[in-house]
């Protein structure tokens, strides 16, 4: 099968270009956002080959995947005219919580009869409202990460985007009343002003998995790809109780509460207790691989891909 999606969502993208289709990446010479080609600091098999628009417009396509609001319009211009839809089968992924007022969450692709919307999360599928839009849930895998939890720094890690720009979105606000607990290294991009560290994927997971506590401060997002990383390298999360996380984490794998002095004890037990550490991230890495296990992630979408198509 030939599935044409834009490279958004790097981690994402590496699970689902990992299936035994043909992969047709759009690229431009500016390797713009609606550009960007192959990942490069990523692994990605030969199956995902990049095409130009005009190979695109050319290009026998069986599904397209369709994952931000203006990839509606833009998919037809790399089709040639084709309609994402009417003229292809196609999917909406839908990788993100709705931001507004809980009567305006109305998704952009509501009320078509002519794709599917995949949600990330039964969370989001619950407060996204799809009119009368087919949906259809299919959680997160991950590869099996190739770092494996060691623990022997007394510390917390949190990854987070942009964690100043995001703001009380991804709990940054949160982070100096939980640093009292025990150190906190914040990893991910854009967080320079934090004195933040940003490193390659295969660097970080070495990094994130040599920290005791994986922290998860985020009030509102899908679940974060590198909570599940965390859990599935077997580090113990300490988490807020928020969107699907009371779902995914299990109670034995760490702490999750919405009550941030519950947080703040979580983090300076665990950080004190290795043993107990430890412990808990061999149930975080169990429920990891038995729920978001990239065989049943490309199992789920393989069964979508064949009836949409």
């Amino acid at each position: 099968m030939n599935i044409l999606l834009w490279h958004v969502h790097g981690a994402w993208t590496t699970a689902f270009v990992s299936g035994r289709h043909r992969y047709l990446i759009p690229v431009d010479e500016r390797r713009s956002p609606d550009g960007l080609g192959r990942a490069r600091t990523y692994e990605w098999p030969e199956r995902a080959v990049e095409v130009t628009e005009g190979e695109a417009a050319e290009a026998q396509i069986d599904v397209v995947v369709l994952q931000r609001p203006h990839e509606l319009q833009l998919a037809e211009r790399w089709l040639g005219g084709r309609r994402p839809g009417r003229d292809v089968p196609a999917v909406y992924v839908e990788h993100n919580a709705p931001q507004a007022r809980i009567a305006d969450m109305r998704h952009p692709a509501a009320d078509r009869d002519d794709l599917t919307i995949v949600h990330v999360t039964h969370f989001n599928d619950l407060f996204w409202d799809c009119g009368a839009t087919t949906t259809r849930v299919v959680e997160h895998g991950v590869p099996a990460p190739s770092a494996s939890y060691t623990g022997e720094l007394p510390r917390c890690a949190a990854v987070i985007n942009e964690a100043v720009r995001r703001g009380r979105v991804t709990g940054t606000d949160l982070l100096p009343r939980l640093e009292t607990a025990a150190p906190i290294d914040l990893f991910g991009m854009g967080n320079e002003s934090l004195n933040g560290i940003d490193l390659p994927q295969s660097r970080l997971h070495e990094e994130m998995a040599r920290r005791r506590v994986y922290l998860h401060p985020v009030r509102w997002t899908s679940l974060g790809l590198s909570l599940i990383e965390a859990m599935a390298m077997g580090m113990p999360v300490v988490a807020l109780a928020t969107t699907e996380v009371a779902q995914a984490v299990p109670a034995q794998a760490g702490v999750v509460s919405n009550r941030v002095e519950a947080l703040e004890q979580g983090v300076r037990e665990l950080v004190a207790d290795p043993a107990r550490a430890t412990e808990c991230g061999r149930a975080a890495r169990r429920a990891a691989r038995e729920r978001f296990s990239l065989e049943r992630f490309l199992a789920d979408w393989d069964e979508l891909l064949e009836e949409v198509a």
